[in-house]
């Protein structure tokens, strides 16, 4: 399929590394690594009443949508959400799994746990190949 991203793991020098944190990660989270083939580089899930996307080596974002009636009128209001947590891996399951480089990965601090579950909207995957 053209327009497939190949699996990699941030930060990874090689595919064997890739495939060395990629385990790890998994191990971390409490969860299994999927096979080559069904490895998530995208979720689309809710949360709090706002939409956020995970994408493997990219910040978490997210937009909050909301509407008001004003003098007879609806307004929508879109928010822009984001948060410096990087998104390493993600595990398919029930629920997905999200690993980020916030805490106890790094010492860096997140408004999410790390790592946290979340039920997908939409899924992108990774070129199987």
């Amino acid at each position: 399929m053209a327009g497939m991203v190949a699996f990699f793991v941030p930060r990874a020098s090689d595919d064997e590394q890739a495939e060395r944190l990629y385990d790890a990660f998994a191990e971390f989270a409490g969860c299994e690594p999927a096979p080559r083939g069904r490895r998530v580089q995208t979720v689309a899930f809710s949360q709090d009443g706002a939409q956020w996307v995970a994408e493997v080596g990219a910040e978490l974002r997210g937009e909050r949508t909301t509407s008001r009636l004003r003098r007879g009128e609806l307004l929508e209001h879109t928010e822009t959400l984001s948060s410096t947590s990087r998104v390493l891996a993600v595990y398919p399951g029930a629920p997905f799994t999200v690993v980020t480089d916030a805490q106890p990965i790094t010492g860096a601090p997140s408004e999410w746990a790390n790592p946290f579950t979340v039920q997908p909207d939409e899924v992108t995957w990774f070129d199987p190949s």
